[in-house]
């Protein structure tokens, strides 16, 4: 008996331990870059925040050791992030499945493209520096965004630096992925790139141009009548993938809008859950 309740309460601290979140800043001895941006970070409505001067993740270890890892980079227009819905939210599920989750307060463009860029690739050096403290397997590191964030997460999956920026695998909410206009996100591209940006820029970011065959395996789910991000930039994503054998997985929702996130109230919640959850397993989880 006294063997039982030891394991039992060894499990319920795992449990525990898998549930309390870690913050850390993005840059101990400050970032390399500037967006020039000062001041107080503001608290919006709806969990959203804006004006991040001090970057940061919050790391939700899984309860064993050796698990993979999700970074989600929340969506906003490269003006200000959702941090709930489409970031902390998801904890409690992301652990469930034996997955360490990491949320990302990035910095917001403000007329300097290279500082998201930079803060998502200082995200995922993070994680794999720390992987044993937080029990992760580095070769198992994914990125995830939303809308903006989305942009973000396959900006990391198309533009990394290096192999140790390169993510294994990319999960993208109706993400952003064109900078074309008539395609693209007008406020993400005016954010991100600035009014009338030159030819090359629009190339450059348009991240469909940017897929190799190096590009990491994807996860794609929107909805078909998302009027903010047209679903045009998740398909020509596709199509570049599949172009270049880059496995892929598209889940395209006949109705739900733009932004749902993890909210209750997007009807095909348990749909996009469901197949996310066999892919991380079949794909990510069981994957030697």
């Amino acid at each position: 008996m006294k063997t039982v309740l030891l394991a039992m309460a060894m499990c319920m601290t795992t449990l525990l331990f898998a549930q309390k979140p870690i913050e850390i800043p993005l840059w101990r001895d400050g970032a390399p870059n500037s967006n020039g941006l000062t001041g107080t970070e503001e608290d919006l409505e709806g969990g959203r925040v804006a004006n991040v001067v001090t970057p940061s993740i919050t790391v939700y270890p899984a309860a064993k050791s050796g698990s993979p890892a999700i970074i989600m980079c929340p969506g906003g227009g490269y003006a200000r992030l959702a941090m709930s819905h489409e970031g902390h939210d998801m904890a409690p599920w992301i652990n469930s499945l034996g997955i360490t989750y990491v949320v990302l307060k990035y910095r917001m463009p403000n007329g300097h493209r290279e500082v998201p860029l930079s803060d998502v690739e200082q995200a995922i050096r993070l994680v794999r520096q720390h992987a044993e403290q937080w029990n992760v397997d580095a070769g198992k590191v994914g990125i995830m965004g939303a809308s903006a964030g989305g942009h973000l997460a396959a900006s990391l999956a198309t533009l990394y630096g290096s192999n140790e920026t390169r993510p294994d695998f990319q999960i993208l909410f109706y993400p952003v992925i064109s900078m074309k206009p008539g395609s693209t996100h007008g406020g993400s591209s005016q954010n991100l790139l600035g009014g009338n940006p030159p030819q090359e820029l629009i190339d450059q970011y348009s991240l469909a141009n940017r897929v190799t065959a190096q590009t990491p395996p994807a996860f794609l789910m929107l909805s078909a009548d998302d009027g903010a991000v047209p679903p045009v930039n998740s398909i020509e994503y596709f199509t570049a993938l599949t172009r270049h054998k880059v496995p892929v997985a598209m889940h395209i929702y006949p109705t739900g809008g733009h932004g749902w996130g993890f909210r209750d109230n997007f009807v095909y919640k348990r749909q996009w859950t469901g197949e996310l959850e066999k892919w991380l397993l079949v794909n990510i989880i069981r994957k030697q």
